[in-house]
């Protein structure tokens, strides 16, 4: 069973992406470690709360992470955050159950650093679907746990075009020097970016199930979503008819390498210029070996789908 820790900037897909996890019974989510990009880390870390509540999951504890990229001292969500996820992260639809406790007092630095340590790369996987500054600032406090952790990211293209412009990726666009670090580490990564979750989609068909649940945790997780593939179809001029599944493509594949194919590569992201955000091979890596990234591309799409699908609705069911 892999033990997950999930870092999100809980959006519509983290939440997804949490709701996955939440529902297999080959994972435990040991905890959440909560970052800044959809949304502030403060609303990112109570919207973790208050779904953790309505899952009736309050055994797992939530982390605050780091609030700012690594070169600067604030943050301020981006309008296209706002635009795709809602002001609250969850589209404008409010959990429906409040929690009563708040975040752990130990950082999400610390958090990971202790579970690397304790788990090391063959029980634990970690499993970034915002900025990579909170794994960077881990990296830096304790080297040695570089390769002792295993990696999922969701963030970056390889041959796709970037969805902030023609090159970036959101995720990497958040903190750029701190996902070029993490790719210049020895570390055992897969990255999850738009090179396969463009092809993976849900749409009102599947949310109509949810909503037939009856239940208070599917009818959010279906106007949540329906408020995804609305405002994609609205904004998105390459729209196929659903809402992308970026984070929880993520989390499936942390806990099933086999619904990707991969290519190993040792990658950089650029840092400076008109091109900042895009990863791309690292020339100065071309004969390095061993290739310590693995980039997917191609997924096993219906599969996924059906997976997400039966968590989706088996938690929907068990939850109120």
């Amino acid at each position: 069973m892999k033990k997950i820790i999930l870092d999100l900037d809980t959006g519509i897909d983290d939440t997804l992406a949490m709701s996955y996890v939440l529902a297999s019974e080959d994972a435990e989510l040991i905890g959440i470690t909560g970052t800044y990009g959809n949304v502030l880390l403060e609303t990112g870390v109570a919207n973790d709360l208050n779904l953790l509540s309505m899952f009736g999951r309050e055994d797992i504890p939530v982390f605050k992470g780091v609030s700012h990229p690594s070169n600067a001292t604030d943050f301020a969500v981006p309008d296209s955050s706002g635009i795709f996820h809602g002001k609250n992260g969850t589209g404008n639809v409010d959990i429906p159950t409040r929690a009563t406790r708040k975040a752990e007092e130990t950082s999400a630095v610390d958090f990971i650093i202790d579970c690397a340590r304790k788990y090391g790369k063959d029980e634990l996987v970690y499993v970034p679907t915002g900025p990579s500054t909170n794994i960077d600032a881990a990296f830096a406090k304790a080297p040695d746990i570089i390769d002792n952790i295993t990696i999922v990211m969701m963030g970056g293209s390889l041959t796709q075009p970037g969805n902030c412009n023609p090159f970036m990726e959101a995720n990497v666009s958040m903190d750029p020097e701190a996902s070029n670090r993490l790719f210049a580490t020895s570390a055992d990564i897969t990255m999850i970016g738009l090179d396969v979750t463009m092809q993976v989609l849900l749409t009102k068909k599947e949310t109509q199930q949810l909503r037939d649940t009856g239940t208070k945790a599917g009818t959010f997780l279906a106007d949540m979503t329906d408020y995804y593939i609305d405002i994609s179809e609205q904004e998105d001029p390459a729209f196929q008819g659903g809402c992308n599944l970026h984070d929880p493509l993520a989390a499936a594949v942390a806990i099933d390498p086999t619904l990707v194919t991969t290519y190993p590569i040792n990658l950089m992201v650029e840092t400076e210029g008109p091109s900042i955000g895009r990863t791309i091979g690292d020339p100065a890596r071309l004969l390095s070996q061993p290739k310590n990234t693995k980039v997917a591309l191609s997924v096993d799409a219906e599969r996924f789908v059906g997976r997400l699908m039966e968590r989706l609705l088996k938690l929907a069911r068990e939850s109120e």
